[in-house]
Formats: structure tokens, C-alpha cells, sequence
């Protein structure tokens, strides 16, 4: 076994069916007494509703929006100070937690994440922001949340279309966490733990969604993988999906469950021993088809042109890809590159 290091992530837990009933305790417990709490504008109602009556809840904003853009960050800013909160509630998924986070490193106000997707964000120290078209991110303990509510019951209202693509989203990050350039055994057995369980449940959820046992798994797999992302390093895959979400304003999951196959087609040849755990958590020879096909059974886009990126966005994407130099277990070819973008934004399948 090869040296390595392992640093875990605090995680404070509360995970089961009706956990949300202990919101108000989870305030305490971060030391909280006055919450603001955050959502998306689709989706408020429901946290409204859940929360009626719960006095550590001092006002909403409901503003958050995907790829968390500063201008709605600062608007967010005047809402706690208006609030006079001290600390944040963000239910929903990456684009409620990342607003959270915003926040949190801008006033080091304790978070409490309460995920209704696979998203993993919550298990991250790691912010991604919009400004002027262009997508950055950092990391940083202070926007780690402190604590996370799992609650299976919330993402029974999630469709079908949408846990699939979550969840291959969460997948994505295990996958590169598998040959990230600071993986450890720890996180290769996380990782395949997390991508097993989100690939054998999600197909049933695209069948029967309401169905308990498979909305636990993915939570559960959703959770691994975040801890995963959380603690590694990411390559390749993550740098082109911040790269086409930032520049062409795409939807988060989907533009992950679209690049993930082709991305694992470009490192395959890199990282055998990777790709053996992915065969065998797949149940697949051939990784990158598993996943692609994946996506077909949750009936996920295919294509980067059916989210709405241009066809004159490919040269765009990947020049910015090779910008920047960062870690890869394969060498970056802008070329080889430029094929794997137009592949993916012609529905084609990955070619390795």
C-alpha cells in the first residue's frame, strides 16, 4: 500500500425519516437562536410550511439561485442584517447550500444544510460563485456547514428527472475521487460505496419515486460521495462543468450527468486501478458506458445542446479548459479536449 494522508471533515450527522422535527434542536445545537432561513423561489413554500411555527425562525430569503451569483449573495447579506440573525437554515439543493456558504464566509455564521437532493454540497468545504460570466471557486473550513439534516421524506417531492441527474452529479464526485491526486484507501472504499449505492437505486426511483427504500440509498449514497468530494481533490470533470455552467449559465446536475462518462473515457487509460473499483461498483466493464447508459435509464438530457449550450461554445469551453494549469492523471490535450466537448454536446457516446 502506498503512503498517504488522510484528514477527515467534521460532520455532525442527524440522518433518518421525519428528522426534520429536529430543526429546532439542530438550532441549539450550532448555538443559534435566531435562524434566517434560505431556499430557492420554487421551491419556498415547502420550508415555509415546515418551519410555520418554529420561533427560532426569524425570517426567510428565498432568492438563491444556481451557480450562487455575488449580487444575490449581497442581497442575502442584507437579509441577515435585517434579520439580525445568527445563523442560517438553507433547505434544498447545491444552489440553497452554495448561497448558505456565500454567507457563512463573509460573517462566520453557523450553517445547518438541509438537503432535498444528492447533490452533496453539504459535505464540502468548497464554494463555487458567479460573477461577470465567470465561475470561481475556493475552499475554506468556514463554509462548511456544521451540521446536516438528512431527511428521506424530503426528497420524495424531487421527480424523477431530477434525483437522476442529482444523483449522477453525486456519483461524479466520487469518481474523481478515486484518482484524485490526494486520494487514500479511506476515500476509494467511501467513494465506490457511494457510487454502488446511488447506481443501483436510481433506476428504481425513476420507475416508482416514492418508493422509501431507494430514496434512503440514494440519500445515503448522495451523503458518501459528498464526503468524498469534501475531502480530495477533484480533476478534470469538475474543472470543464464549473468551466460550461459559469460561461453558458447551464443547470448544475445535468451538465455533470451529460461530461461525466466522456471525462471518464479521457482518464480511463491513466488510472487503471480506478477504473477496476468503478468496473466492479458498476458492475461494468466499460465504466464510462455504464454511466452514460446510467443516464438514459433515468431519462436524463444527453446531449450539452439540449440544456441550451451553443455550438460555438465548444472552442470556447476548451480553450478555458486548458487555462489555469491544474492536476489531471492524464496530460490535458486541447484538441483531444475540443473532441470530448463536441462528443458531449452532440449526445454522442464517450469514446475511450
Amino acid at each position: 500500500m502506498r503512503d498517504f494522508t488522510y484528514r477527515s471533515q467534521n460532520a455532525h450527522v442527524l440522518f433518518g425519516q421525519g428528522s426534520i422535527g429536529r430543526l429546532e434542536e439542530a438550532v441549539s445545537m450550532v448555538g443559534g437562536k435566531r435562524a434566517l432561513l434560505l431556499s430557492t423561489p420554487q421551491q419556498a413554500d415547502q420550508p415555509r410550511a415546515l418551519t410555520e411555527g418554529l420561533g427560532c425562525i426569524v425570517d426567510m430569503f428565498d432568492g438563491a439561485t444556481m451557480h450562487t451569483p455575488v449580487d444575490v449573495t449581497e442581497r442575502a447579506l442584507e437579509a441577515v442584517e435585517t434579520a439580525q440573525a445568527d445563523c442560517l437554515v438553507a433547505f434544498g439543493g447545491g444552489s440553497t447550500i452554495g448561497l448558505a456558504k456565500a454567507i457563512a464566509l463573509r460573517t462566520d455564521l453557523p450553517q445547518i444544510a438541509i438537503p432535498t437532493t444528492y447533490a452533496g454540497s453539504e459535505m464540502t468545504p468548497i464554494l463555487g460563485q458567479t460573477e461577470n460570466g465567470r465561475k470561481t471557486t475556493l475552499k475554506s473550513p468556514k463554509v462548511l456547514p456544521e451540521l446536516v439534516i438528512y431527511d428521506v421524506d424530503l426528497t420524495l417531492g424531487l421527480p424523477a428527472a431530477m434525483s437522476g441527474t442529482s444523483g449522477i452529479n453525486a456519483i461524479a464526485h466520487a469518481v474523481e475521487g478515486l484518482y484524485a491526486q490526494d486520494t487514500n484507501p479511506v476515500m476509494r472504499m467511501i467513494a465506490a460505496a457511494g457510487i454502488e449505492a446511488l447506481a443501483d437505486a436510481l433506476p428504481t426511483i425513476a420507475r416508482k419515486p416514492d418508493d422509501i427504500e431507494a430514496r434512503s440509498q440514494a440519500l445515503y449514497g448522495a451523503w458518501l460521495c459528498g464526503t468524498v468530494l469534501g475531502s480530495v481533490g477533484m480533476a478534470l470533470h469538475h474543472k470543464l462543468c464549473h468551466t460550461l455552467g459559469g460561461s453558458f449559465n447551464l443547470p448544475h446536475a445535468e451538465t455533470h450527468t451529460i461530461v461525466l462518462p466522456h471525462a471518464i473515457a479521457y482518464n480511463a487509460p491513466a488510472v487503471p486501478e480506478a477504473m477496476d473499483i468503478l468496473r466492479h461498483a458498476l458492475q461494468s466493464d466499460d465504466p464510462a458506458q455504464a454511466l452514460y447508459d446510467l443516464g438514459r435509464a433515468v431519462n436524463a438530457p444527453a446531449s450539452l445542446r439540449d440544456i441550451g449550450m451553443p455550438e460555438d461554445g465548444i472552442d470556447v469551453a476548451a480553450d478555458q479548459a486548458v487555462e489555469n494549469a491544474y492536476w489531471n492523471p492524464r496530460p490535458l490535450d486541447r484538441n483531444e479536449l475540443r473532441d470530448l466537448i463536441a462528443r458531449a454536446w452532440a449526445g454522442e457516446a464517450p469514446r475511450t
